[in-house]
């Protein structure tokens, strides 16, 4: 099995470009073989000008794939490379015939019949790519066997996540840091892989040294002072190595760009999606007579309040009881409503939001005053989320789910902070595509609960102490 390790990358890069040729010979086909018999090609264009084309193509494939994360079979779930996938195709073929009716001043429109072709080749191309593959990956790569090392906490909440994927992971053993660190170092050479849960900084040094001492593969819940050295830039300004935190958030350039590129974007949505906007007024109004929007009361940057825009879901007097988080199965939500947070188009008013200045398009989750407020009673850091606007969506809309608890919701958002850059920020918004076609990522929290938080004074109690226990 360790042997194998070492050629995984290859194998993957290997089976990528093969999916790559596909769709590119498909593309290179309908460009020689179907346009040039209708004789739209004809004279006009130069030999090597037909290739070059081609290779933009295969260009565009790859990029679109990368941005969408279409290659990482062995890495996500089947479901999300299949939508991966199917979104590059659809998404490359659709610039590829625009770029082509550009090419020949519209002559091509007439002539959709071929990328149409194209396009249901490779859709075809792909699912069968990605199917197999997985089947190839888990034979070669079947799941490791991880020992999980935690401490104070119960590890039950990480060993639910990890059973979830049982094509990477399956847990062999559990072991409490009571045990002691020489059994413990007895039982890691007993297991393929280790997971260090949620433990002391000192000892999670030591057991991570111990495993690349022995060559064990190591996965390690990162404390917050860990996403921030990630962040750090290296700097050798002598024969001591230094890292340097910034701390400042985006510098002005980028905030910047972010900005332009909210307004660009935003705008064009907005025209694009109108008559959506007036259907789903039109549906929210007929069902009840309520108010078309709900305004509620959000942080952004700096912890400055605005007002969030959104299409009502729940019943006019939904709050009447004070504020709480949705619920699995809440009674509050309406059946336009229902469906409306399922696909997330209750959030697309808060492109005013946007162009107003008050959010981005990336960022963390708006969050109400009072519930930030009690998450801050628990995890003083939660407040590092505001040294950005929040976003209609974000790292934590992406990888968490809406009942992720604050700790693991703070950890993510500061990823995000500490990691921005353009490319993520599209990344991001190719992934939030996919996040339509799931729905555990709407899941609210209990009935018993009010916040991601809440869980009486034991819950409060765990997460206040993870928050001083070095962070």
């Amino acid at each position: 099995m360790r042997k194998r390790e070492q050629y995984k990358r290859l194998i993957m890069f290997l089976a990528s470009v093969l999916i790559v040729a596909i769709q590119t010979g498909a593309f290179a086909y309908a460009w020689f073989h179907e346009y040039h018999v209708k004789e739209i090609i004809g004279r006009r264009y130069g030999y090597w000008g037909h290739w070059a084309l081609i290779v933009l193509y295969a260009l565009m494939v790859i990029l679109i794939s990368k941005l969408f994360s279409a290659f990482k079979v062995g890495y996500q779930r089947v479901l999300d490379v299949l939508l991966s996938q199917i979104f590059s195709v659809l998404l490359v073929n659709i610039i590829a015939y625009i770029q082509l009716a550009l090419i020949g001043r519209w002559r091509f429109m007439q002539y959709i019949d071929p990328m149409l072709r194209v396009t249901g080749f490779n859709l075809v191309a792909v699912i069968l790519w990605v199917l197999f593959m997985r089947l190839i990956y888990a034979r070669i790569y079947p799941p490791h066997r991880v020992l999980l090392i935690y401490g104070k906490f119960s590890p039950k909440p990480l060993m639910q996540k990890m059973e979830g994927r049982k094509d990477k992971y399956i847990i062999t053993g559990t072991i409490s840091l009571k045990a002691g660190e020489e059994r413990i170092k007895r039982e890691i050479l007993k297991h393929e892989a280790v997971m260090i849960g949620d433990i002391p900084s000192h000892e999670r040094n030591m057991f991570l040294k111990y495993c690349f001492e022995n060559n064990r593969r190591c996965y390690c819940q990162p404390k917050i002072s860990d996403i921030m050295i990630m962040s750090s830039e290296k700097i050798h300004m002598f024969d001591t190595p230094l890292l340097l935190f910034r701390n400042c958030g985006l510098t002005v350039e980028k905030q910047v760009i972010k900005r332009i590129f909210d307004v660009v974007c935003s705008v064009a949505m907005f025209v694009v999606l109108s008559p959506l906007f007036l259907l789903i007024a039109l549906l929210v109004k007929g069902y009840d007579g309520g108010p078309v929007f709900y305004r509620q009361e959000r942080l952004t940057k700096d912890g400055k309040v605005f007002m969030v825009y959104k299409f009502r879901s729940m019943r006019v007097d939904s709050e009447k009881q004070g504020a709480r988080l949705a619920m699995k199965g809440d009674s509050r939500v309406t059946p336009v409503g229902k469906i409306l947070r399922n696909i997330h188009f209750d959030e697309l008013p808060q492109l005013f939001n946007i162009i107003k200045g008050e959010m981005s398009l990336v960022g963390p989750r708006p969050e109400r005053p009072e519930i930030a407020a009690e998450y801050t009673k628990e995890i003083p850091e939660f407040a590092y989320r505001l040294k950005v606007k929040a976003g209609l969506t974000g790292y934590a809309q992406v990888y968490g789910k809406y009942n992720t608890t604050p700790y693991d919701k703070l950890k993510l958002d500061l990823t995000y902070i500490e990691n921005y850059s353009f490319l993520l920020d599209l990344q991001l918004i190719a992934t939030t595509i996919k996040i339509l076609f799931q729905k555990e990522n709407t899941e609210g929290v209990e009935q018993w609960q009010t916040t991601a938080a809440t869980g009486g004074k034991e819950r409060a109690e765990k997460e206040q102490k993870r928050a001083q226990n070095g962070n």
